[in-house]
Order: C-alpha cells, then sequence, then structure tokens
C-alpha cells in the first residue's frame, strides 16, 4: 500500500508533462529516487512504510506546482532543441537547393529571358527567408542563456515556441510563394528535372518536419500554467 503512494505520485506527475520522452523519463525518475530517499529517512525516524511514503510525497510538494516547475524545464530544453534544428538547417537547406539550381537548372539567364522584375523580387524574398529565420533562432538561442538567470523560464519557453513557430512560418510562405509566381509565370517551370523534383521533395519534408517540431515546441510551452 505504501509503495503505491509514491507510484500513484509519480504517474500523475508523468501524466502531466509533455516534453522529450527520454527528458521527462528521467525527471521520473529522479523524482522517484528522491522520494525514495526521503522515504528511507522518515522509516529511520521510526514512521510505518506507508506514513514515511505519504510523509515524502507531502515534503515533495503538490503534484501541480512539480509538474508546472518540471513542465518549464522541459518547454525551455524541447525550444532550445527546436531553435538549434532551426539555426543549422535552413541555411544548410537553402545552400544546398541553390548548389543544386545552379549545378542541375543553371542562372536566371538560362531561361531563354531574364524574368520580369517582380518575380525576381519574390525569389530573392524567398531566399532571405531561410536566413532571416535562421538567424533569429540563432538570437533567441544566445539571449535565451543570456536572459536565463534574469528572467522566468516559463517565459522564455513561450518566447522560444513563438520564434520557432514564426520562423517555419516565415519559410513556409516564401517557398509557397516562390511557387505560386513560377506557376503564374510559367507554368512548365514546375516541372524540374528529377534530382531537382527530388530535391523538393525533400526540401518540403524538412519544412513539414520543422513545423511539427515547432509546434510540439509551442504546445509544451503553452501548457505551462
Amino acid at each position: 500500500m505504501g509503495t503505491d503512494v509514491i507510484e500513484r505520485y509519480v504517474t500523475d506527475l508523468g501524466s502531466r508533462l509533455q516534453g522529450s520522452k527520454k527528458q521527462v523519463s528521467e525527471l521520473l525518475t529522479e523524482t522517484r529516487d528522491s522520494l525514495a530517499d526521503a522515504t528511507e529517512a522518515h522509516l529511520d525516524r521510526g514512521l510505518t512504510e506507508r506514513e514515511a511514503q505519504k510523509r515524502a510525497v507531502e515534503e515533495f510538494g503538490p503534484v501541480r506546482e512539480i509538474a508546472n516547475e518540471y513542465q518549464a524545464e522541459l518547454a525551455v530544453a524541447y525550444g532550445t532543441r527546436t531553435l538549434i534544428w532551426l539555426a543549422i538547417v535552413l541555411p544548410l537547406m537553402h545552400m544546398a537547393w541553390e548548389y543544386g539550381r545552379m549545378l542541375l537548372v543553371g542562372p536566371w539567364q538560362d531561361f531563354g529571358a531574364m524574368p520580369p522584375a517582380w518575380y525576381l523580387f519574390v525569389a530573392k524574398a524567398n531566399d532571405l527567408t531561410s536566413g532571416i529565420a535562421s538567424g533569429a533562432a540563432l538570437v533567441a538561442l544566445i539571449l535565451g542563456r543570456v536572459l536565463a538567470r534574469r528572467y522566468d523560464a516559463k517565459l522564455l519557453a513561450r518566447i522560444g515556441a513563438t520564434i520557432a513557430i514564426a520562423a517555419v512560418g516565415a519559410v513556409l510562405l516564401g517557398n509557397v510563394s516562390i511557387i505560386v509566381a513560377t506557376a503564374h509565370l510559367d507554368v512548365s517551370r514546375l516541372v524540374q528535372s528529377l534530382p531537382m523534383s527530388i530535391a523538393s521533395l525533400i526540401t518540403w519534408i524538412v519544412i513539414v518536419r520543422l513545423g511539427l517540431l515547432a509546434r510540439r515546441c509551442l504546445s509544451c510551452a503553452t501548457i505551462v500554467a
């Protein structure tokens, strides 16, 4: 019966947490170990096992409060992971795409006629979105570490999640814009060589993956009370 007190507490705590499964498991293991140590201390003072574990749980704190503290920690960790992915993957993806385009398609003049100014503007804006989004993620990472000691981790988690969502949204908008602009200019240009089609598919898979990470990051941050 005494063991059930701790297990019910840990199970309840785990059901309230969102984040990396590994980190959640580590936090729950640490909690269980701390409660076991506190129980041993109370047993040495003459309490029964059930009384000792109840006392240990009471001293550890209400599940709601502990879950809120743990969730803030998980949200910051998940946000950091997502921002790192954005800061690294986006510029690499853009460089790989541009290299492939120059190698397999060629510069703009190789299309037969120079595209109009409005199209080049959309193309340039699309090129900039990856760099801006990556830069924003990098700045958020640096500022997050600098401000971590001064501000609430919950606030930093929400800011990181918001930046991640905005960054992925900007990249998504840029890619959709260039597709629409290309279709309006000359729909036949959407039919690319097989290698470029594969590169386009990989690009969209990466964007979707980053979007899922950003959404998960926001979910982890917003459930923090």
